[in-house]
């Protein structure tokens, strides 16, 4: 027998196919009433089996009307991001680059405006605290870091 979690991502699976754009938008509480289990459940579901590894892309719009949205994403868009997010960052990275590419992956809506205030809050300079160039050899591996982890989520 499946667990719920299998159940789950069967039926978001199932409606990607179906969906014209590779897409599906859902409310996480509706989702949770569907399969009658909480909405941790769900968040659990999409965290760990629609990934950028994967070959997804997840965004989530909280609030009222909140939703989140899935979509699957070919392999060469995403060797292209991280080709982009590598050849951009490189080893060494100032702020105010660091922050361009930042703002280009709000405008790309790959990231939330609170990804956003948390990213800017860890490579500020002030944050760092060392001299150049090591501040900013730290903030590229920092930035590298992070992106990653938020991408692939």
């Amino acid at each position: 027998m499946r667990n719920i979690s299998d159940l789950i991502e069967q039926f978001l699976k199932l409606k990607l196919d179906k969906s014209d754009d590779g897409a599906v938008e859902i409310q996480r509480n509706e989702l949770a009433d569907r399969f009658s289990c909480v909405p941790s459940q769900i968040n659990y579901v999409i965290s760990t089996r629609f990934t950028l590894e994967k070959g997804y892309m997840v965004e989530s719009k909280r609030g009222g009307g909140g939703y989140i949205r899935i979509q699957r994403v070919e392999l060469p868009a995403l060797q292209m991001i991280s080709h982009h997010i590598e050849k951009t960052i490189g080893n060494s990275l100032d702020q105010t680059n660091a922050e361009g590419l930042i703002y280009q992956l709000v405008q790309a809506e790959m990231i939330t405006a609170r990804e956003v205030n948390l990213l800017k809050a860890a490579i500020h300079r002030e944050t760092i605290g060392l001299t150049l160039p090591l501040r900013d050899q730290v903030r590229a591996r920092l930035l590298r870091a992070m992106l990653i982890a938020l991408l692939s989520r």
